[in-house]
């Protein structure tokens, strides 16, 4: 996944990699800031029993973009944009405790308490997308991908790993002029990303098979922008 990334900028920078080149481009650099409502959902097995949980968190985040304008004057663009930093998926971490009981040589009783904590965040994410647009307006599809890195505190000593999300966004938006090259944008977007399965890399004493968790996450966006056109 990172290996993709650093590919894709350093072909941005080959590409735009002086003014000259970007003004023969037609070309936007700028910033944006989002406030992004993250959705998940999702179920654990382990053996027969299904756990189910949803979480959601609130979150600002920022970006910066490469676009390429008006490609033959058509109102179609196509651009990149990296997300540097990463967001969590719950708003807190979530703790479960767990007691198991046993029995000993002695035939004594025993409890055992666990505390299992669990957190997830979404890291690296790179969006492709094209834009079609008029009279300012315009509508907004993307593939996007980016780390999911699981971030459990497990006495079992389990562990998930971490995955690489793909997704789609659509949206759309505004753009306005701000001040000589310098243009505004308005935008509102949803971001469905693909279903994610892991498995644990341990077994619960006493269970045959490892731990399954499935998960769904949404992400809505609204962002404002500001970009200078080469």
């Amino acid at each position: 996944m990172k290996n993709i990334k650093a590919l894709t900028l350093a072909f941005l920078l080959a590409l735009f990699g002086s003014s000259q080149s970007l003004a023969e481009y037609g070309v936007t650099i700028g910033v944006t800031g989002s406030m992004a409502m993250i959705d998940a959902s999702g179920q654990e097995t382990e053996g027969g029993e299904i756990s189910r949980a949803e979480v959601t968190n609130n979150t600002a985040i920022g970006s910066i973009f490469i676009e390429y304008n008006d490609i033959l004057g058509s109102g179609l663009s196509i651009g990149v944009d990296y997300i540097p930093g990463s967001a969590d998926l719950s708003s807190s971490t979530k703790v479960r405790e767990d007691v198991e009981t046993s029995v000993t040589d002695t035939t004594t009783t025993t409890s055992t308490s666990r505390s299992q904590k669990a957190q997830a965040e979404i890291d690296n994410h790179l969006t492709y997308y094209v834009t079609y647009g008029a009279g300012g307006a315009y509508v907004k599809a993307g593939y996007i991908q980016a780390d999911l890195n699981t971030l459990e505190s497990l006495p079992t000593g389990s562990k998930y790993g971490n995955e690489t999300l793909d997704g789609v966004v659509l949206g759309a938006g505004v753009e306005f002029d701000v001040y000589a090259n310098t243009v505004g944008r308005l935008e509102f977007t949803h971001t469905d990303y693909g279903d994610i399965d892991l498995a644990s890399s341990v077994a619960r004493s006493g269970v045959a098979t490892n731990n399954k968790i499935e998960a769904d996450i949404d992400v809505t966006m609204l962002s404002a922008s500001l970009g200078y056109k080469f």
